[in-house]
C-alpha cells in the first residue's frame, strides 16, 4: 500500500514537469534488494531509499528521433534527481531530444539491480519508439558520478539489442580500483569485500571492446570526489579500441555541477554536447 501511495504521489509531482511518468516494472522487479523503506526526500532535490522505478519521460513536441535514459547520481545511495536529471529536460525538448529519467533502484550490495533497471528502461523507450517518434537505433544512456558508472556499465556490458546507441557522461566514476574510484560507490554496488572478479568485471575502463558506443564526457580537472583519472583511463581505453570520444575537461568547480547555473561553464558544455548530438544524429 505504502509503494503504491509513492507511486500515485510520484506521478503527481512528475506531471508538474514530464509529460509520463512510468512504472518500470509493473509486474514486479526480477530482482529485489532487500531495502523495504519507502522511497523519501531525504536530501535536497534528490531522493534515498530508492525501492521502486520509475521513469520520468519528457516528450519534445518536434522529436528528432533521440532519445536518452538519464541515470542521475547520488554515490547508489541516493539520487540527485533534480540538477542531475529532471531540470535538464526541458533542454532536452528543445533539442527534439525524448529525455527519460530513470529513478533506480539502489543496490545495498545487490550489483545487478541497477544494471536490470536501466536495460529495462532502455527495453520501455525502444518498446514505445513510433509512438513517441524515436529511431530505435538513436536510443542512448547518460549519467552523472555513480550514475556515470552505471551508464558506461550499460554501454560496456549490455549488448545487442539491449545496448545503447551512444553515452554522456558527466564526471563519471568509471573505475572499482581502490586507488581511485569513489569508495562510496563501490562499496554500496560491490559491498565491503567485493573479489577480484568483481573489481575487474565494473571497472568499465577494462571492460570497453569494439562495440562500445561512443561517448561524449564533461568533467572538472579539480574534481576530489571522482578522481580524472576515471575519465581519462576510459577515454584512453576507447582510443585503443578506435572508438569515438569527446571529452572536455573545465579547470574548476570540481564535482556534482550538474544542471547548476553556478558551474561556470555551463554554456560551455550544454553547447558542446548540443553540437555533438547533433553531429551523430545526421
Amino acid at each position: 500500500m505504502r509503494t503504491k501511495l509513492f507511486l500515485i504521489m510520484a506521478m503527481i509531482a512528475g506531471a508538474l514537469q514530464a509529460q509520463e511518468v512510468i512504472d518500470v516494472w509493473p509486474n514486479g522487479a526480477p530482482t529485489q534488494s532487500g531495502i523495504t523503506k519507502p522511497q523519501s526526500e531525504m536530501y535536497p532535490g534528490g531522493l534515498t531509499d530508492v525501492t521502486r522505478a520509475i521513469m520520468y519521460v519528457y516528450h519534445p513536441e518536434k522529436p528528432n528521433g533521440q532519445a536518452i535514459v538519464c541515470c542521475p547520481g547520488g554515490g547508489y545511495v541516493h539520487l540527485a534527481s533534480m540538477k542531475e536529471g529532471r531540470n535538464m529536460g526541458e533542454w532536452f525538448k528543445t533539442q527534439g531530444v525524448t529525455f527519460c529519467v530513470l529513478i533506480y533502484r539502489m543496490p545495498n550490495a545487490h550489483k545487478e539491480i541497477p544494471l536490470d533497471d536501466a536495460r529495462e528502461a532502455l527495453r520501455i523507450v525502444r518498446r514505445n519508439a513510433d509512438k513517441w517518434g524515436v529511431d530505435p537505433q538513436k536510443v542512448g544512456i547518460m549519467g552523472a558520478s555513480a550514475g556515470g558508472h552505471l551508464a558506461s556499465t550499460a554501454a560496456t556490458h549490455l549488448k545487442g539489442a539491449d545496448a545503447p546507441n551512444f553515452q554522456v557522461l558527466l564526471y563519471p566514476v568509471i573505475t572499482m580500483d581502490e586507488k581511485y574510484t569513489h569508495m562510496g560507490s563501490r562499496e554500496s554496488l560491490l559491498g565491503m569485500n567485493p573479489t577480484k572478479e568483481e573489481v575487474e568485471l565494473y571497472s568499465n575502463e577494462k571492460q570497453v571492446t569494439k562495440d562500445t558506443p561512443r561517448a561524449f564526457i564533461a568533467l572538472s580537472c579539480d574534481d576530489r570526489v571522482v578522481p580524472p583519472y576515471n575519465t581519462l583511463a576510459y577515454a584512453q581505453a576507447m582510443v585503443d579500441n578506435d572508438l569515438e570520444v569527446c571529452v572536455h575537461m573545465y579547470p574548476i568547480n570540481g564535482h556534482g555541477w550538474g544542471w547548476e547555473d553556478y558551474f561556470p561553464y555551463k554554456a560551455q558544455w550544454t553547447n558542446e554536447l548540443e553540437k555533438w548530438l547533433r553531429e551523430i544524429n545526421r
